[in-house]
């Protein structure tokens, strides 16, 4: 995902989360509200302005004082709930696929020296190449 549309999506759920609380989604609310939760240095207008546009995101301690003033988990609000899910998913897939020998090969991979394990992948490679 670019960039700029991490910006914009991480701005309408932060927009969202303040209108659920009640608050209108204004750069004077957000600097307020924001700053009566922050201990570190005040955000100015203007930089909660550019949170509320999508043109900056906060740094992670000032996420976490947002998530905890909106009352929503701080990844979510960063990332969006969807994500866990997507992680979840990915995970059981994973989880499912793999058989008992397959976990066993898996680890034995991963307890062999750094130039061993990179023979094993281009020899892996190869196979799914000749065999794709």
């Amino acid at each position: 995902m670019c960039m700029n549309k991490t910006k914009e999506n991480f701005a309408a759920r932060l927009i969202a989360a303040m209108t659920e609380l009640g608050y209108e989604p204004k750069p004077a609310v957000l600097e307020k509200q924001f700053n009566l939760h922050y201990n570190g240095d005040p955000m100015t207008l203007h930089g909660v302005r550019r949170w509320l546009r999508g043109e900056t995101l906060p740094s992670q301690d000032k996420l976490i004082a947002l998530a905890e003033w909106l009352r929503i988990p701080p990844d979510e609000l960063r990332y969006g709930a969807e994500i866990k899910t997507e992680i979840q998913q990915a995970r059981k897939h994973w989880d499912d696929a793999i058989q008992h020998h397959e976990r066993e090969t898996f680890e034995a991979f991963l307890s062999l020296p750094a130039a061993q394990k990179k023979v094993v992948r281009e020899v892996i490679l190869a196979f799914k190449k000749a065999f794709s």
